[in-house]
């Protein structure tokens, strides 16, 4: 349960609307799960203390250069600023060549999307040998949260081999309160990479959200 942390009524940061999140409870995040069928590998994880490693953009090298080159906040922004405690509750989904991982997150003080400026809705970047892209996608329109979708695509070389991957990740925040969708295809043996079913991305973001709020 959200408690105190967001008892009352709390401004969704840079919507301007008022959001009830006395009823909100992370542990509802889980309920998306009877939305995936029997091929699916369902997994439940908490209410737990924050896992960094489900939050963090991937580790990049210092000595990138940017596309716009005053676009890199973009591309290096954290979900969570430092020094934000919370607790999270998640739930994961592998399947016909998909993986999605549904978390919510409550935060000791309120957090805001990472939106970046007009000039940074697309970045390129690059630099020890790494190179990618990191650009702004569709996501769904909540009541009383501000929302974001981002597209991150990333080329690496490891031992003499090239390899790519690619991440949707949707974001809800309603303030103290945070829905995120992480979708992303599996890398399976003998088998082509299925794109991302980024519908059923944001159609989870706004069940996921309307679960937890209790709406």
């Amino acid at each position: 349960m959200v408690g105190a942390l967001c008892a009352g009524v709390v401004t969704a940061c840079g919507t301007g609307q008022s959001v009830d999140l006395s009823q909100a409870d992370i542990a509802r995040v889980k309920e998306v799960r009877s939305t995936f069928g029997q091929q699916f590998q369902v997994t439940d994880i908490g209410p737990t203390g924050i896992d960094p490693r489900l939050l963090e953009p991937p580790k990049l090298p210092a000595e990138l250069k940017f596309d716009p080159a005053d676009c890199g906040s973009f591309v290096t922004a954290q979900v969570l600023p430092p020094g934000v405690k919370g607790n999270m509750a998640a739930t994961t989904a592998e399947g016909e060549g998909n993986r999605f991982i549904t978390i919510a997150v409550e935060t000791s003080e309120p957090v805001a999307v990472n939106r970046p400026a007009e000039n940074c809705q697309r970045v390129g970047f690059a630099g020890g040998g790494v190179r990618g892209l990191l650009e702004v996608v569709e996501a769904p329109q909540i009541d009383g949260a501000e929302t974001l979708g981002t597209h991150r695509v990333l080329q690496t070389i490891v031992n003499g081999k090239p390899g790519t991957g690619e991440l949707y990740n949707y974001i809800a925040s309603f303030g103290t309160v945070l829905v995120i969708v992480v979708a992303n295809p599996l890398v399976e043996p003998n088998k082509p990479v299925v794109p991302v079913d980024t519908e059923r991305a944001r159609e989870l973001l706004t069940r996921a959200a309307a679960a937890v709020l209790g709406r």
